[in-house]
């Protein structure tokens, strides 16, 4: 068996290979692809088989799923250019008749209405025509989104635009280790999944912060306008603060929360809980 995790220099399909490896499959039954093959040197010391593929590049993709019998297509990071990036994995994966691909979506992928759901629906409806035998990974938030910035947190409070909407969020390595189970074991084919932790707001974020910091941390709600705006005087590009800022709003909607049972079905464990996951963070 032949498994091929793409963008394993990423965050989440190096921990998609790791948990492979956990389970037992041999490392010359792994390929993990990523633009820059020097960042995956210490998968090959390990027997991992390594090539280099780019989404822009059909040609890379052809001969990197020459042999797969399993594609783990974790979805490109580029927002605005990944439907045409994910259009040439799918024809590269339907040149090498994958067996199967697991794709790593959003959330209510076909209903939601914030911006990034556009070409995650997109691409799943891409690969459905396609015909190539398909499960699809609805991942919610990461709850490193949040524990990534703790210390801003710690400082300046919490902010953003959700309301008291909910959000399903997990690790990424709980949503790795879904992934790995659902390429090493069967009747997955045909399946979506709609992954998530146990839900909360963001004003239960801070008060839970506060409670484990032992410093008072406020939640403050913006209008969409205003929390953009915060976010590019922190930085960040205009589009991106955009679209961060959009997607606070479909966490509003409900358009993250999911129930918690997919998960665990899958990982056959309670994910890790917002509680743990700051307590890790501090």
């Amino acid at each position: 068996m032949s498994i091929v995790v793409t963008g394993a220099t990423g965050h989440l399909g190096r921990l998609i290979v790791e948990s492979l490896l956990r389970r037992g499959v041999p490392a010359d039954q792994i390929v993990a692809l990523g633009r820059d093959v020097a960042r995956l040197t210490d998968l090959a010391d390990r027997g991992v088989v390594v090539r280099a593929a780019d989404y822009t590049d059909p040609a890379s993709l052809r001969a990197a799923f020459a042999d797969a019998e399993k594609l783990m297509f974790v979805s490109g990071s580029e927002v605005g250019q990944r439907l045409a990036q994910h259009q040439n994995v799918i024809a590269a994966a339907r040149e090498a008749g994958v067996g199967l691909v697991a794709y790593t979506s959003i959330a209510h992928a076909d209903t939601a209405q914030m911006t990034l759901a556009v070409e995650h629906r997109a691409t799943e409806e891409e690969l459905r025509a396609s015909g190539l035998p398909l499960v699809l990974l609805r991942n919610s938030w990461y709850l490193e989104n949040y524990t990534g910035q703790l210390p801003t947190y710690l400082a300046h409070g919490v902010a953003g635009s959700a309301g008291d909407g909910r959000v399903s969020a997990a690790t990424r390595a709980d949503y790795a280790d879904a992934a790995a189970e659902v390429l090493t074991t069967d009747g997955h084919a045909g399946q979506v999944y709609e992954l998530g932790g146990e839900a909360f707001t963001l004003p239960e974020l801070a008060a839970e912060l506060s409670r484990q910091s032992g410093r008072e941390i406020r939640y403050t709600d913006l209008p969409v306008d205003g929390y953009t705006a915060l976010l590019v005087s922190a930085g960040l590009p205009e589009a991106y603060a955009a679209v961060l800022a959009d997607a606070d709003q479909g966490l509003a909607r409900g358009e993250l929360h999911v129930p918690v049972a997919d998960l665990e079905k899958v990982i056959g464990r309670r994910p890790t809980t917002l509680a743990e996951a700051i307590r890790a963070a501090l």
